[in-house]
């Protein structure tokens, strides 16, 4: 009987206890705080467009056969690196507001084709660049072939980098092999792997036109390169490539010219015109050392700006 009442007491104290355990868990659903919301599951990782190949392309009033197989996928490989190459292609449209007006004025002068600006772009992005090889500068000039046009190289003064000078060198260089190979397409071509190499291939290879010949490897991309430089930097919004006026480099000042036609230290020249000397080797990056020793009294042009 001592044995029936202890398992009752149990019984009664053990479903008391889960009772109590019930009732101090409980939670009214309205004290429950509301559950983060999940984001909602993203159907693409990313959207990227592929760009279009054009229907029909020219290059320097020379027609490009953008039909043939070879061709457009050459060009579309191109025009893919040249598009999705985002900062750099942006940062050669600023430059280009700054540099392709200046470039087009002499390029008009001199009976070379428009679209040469944008060989300058493939060269070097329209900046004072070096390459392993030792081309310097817009163009891209070579020490032999600055020289070769009247350009100086030295340690003082590096003509590759005066804007004005090696423009109107890269102008005579481009007409002498236009008139050489008979098309401005070879011009450019020559103009990147040398003309005795493009004459080299043409003699070995049976073929005239640029087209028709196995140029060395980066001349097999070179030309498409430019081809998709022209498309991309003449439609930009085309491309996805979309911007204000604002948005782009402004154009260099309006300058002065002075002349310099002796011995000159720098840093004192800028003191009398009243120029810092950054602004200086900003507006003549031609200037390479503090000095000009000028033993042969050669006239140089540096440009200021007027205010």
């Amino acid at each position: 009987m001592k044995t029936l009442s202890s398992l009752l007491v149990y019984s009664l104290g053990t479903t008391a206890f889960l009772a109590f355990l019930v009732l101090t868990s409980y939670t009214d659903p309205k004290d429950q705080p509301e559950a983060a919301p999940q984001a909602p599951r993203l159907e693409h990782v990313q959207q990227v467009q592929m760009p279009k190949i054009p229907d029909s392309l020219s290059f320097a009033g020379e027609a490009v056969p953008i039909q043939d197989m070879d061709m457009r996928e050459r060009f579309d490989r191109e025009q893919l690196s040249i598009c999705f190459r985002h900062s750099a292609t942006i940062h050669s449209m600023k430059l280009a507001n700054r540099y392709f007006p200046m470039m087009e004025e002499v390029l008009k002068k001199n009976g070379v084709p428009e679209d040469f600006k944008y060989l300058a772009v493939t060269e070097s992005n329209l900046l004072n660049a070096t390459s392993p090889a030792g081309a310097k500068g817009i163009w891209q000039f070579m020490p032999a072939t600055a020289r070769m046009y009247g350009l100086e190289v030295s340690k003082e003064v590096d003509e590759r980098l005066n804007f004005y000078l090696v423009t109107e060198a890269a102008c005579k260089l481009l007409k002498r092999l236009k008139n050489k190979f008979g098309s401005w397409t070879l011009a450019a071509a020559a103009y990147n792997c040398g003309e005795g190499r493009v004459q080299q291939r043409q003699r070995a290879q049976g073929g005239t036109a640029y087209y028709e010949l196995e140029l060395p490897a980066e001349t097999m991309r070179y030309l498409p390169r430019i081809f998709a430089t022209k498309c991309i930097l003449s439609n930009p919004e085309s491309y996805g490539f979309f911007y204000e006026q604002d948005d782009l480099y402004p154009a260099f000042p309006d300058y002065r010219l002075v002349t310099v036609n002796g011995p000159t230290n720098w840093a004192s020249f800028c003191k009398e015109q009243g120029v810092s000397y950054r602004t200086l080797k900003l507006h003549n990056p031609w200037i390479l050392s503090s000095k000009l020793t000028n033993a042969k009294r050669k006239s140089y042009t540096v440009r200021l700006p007027k205010e």
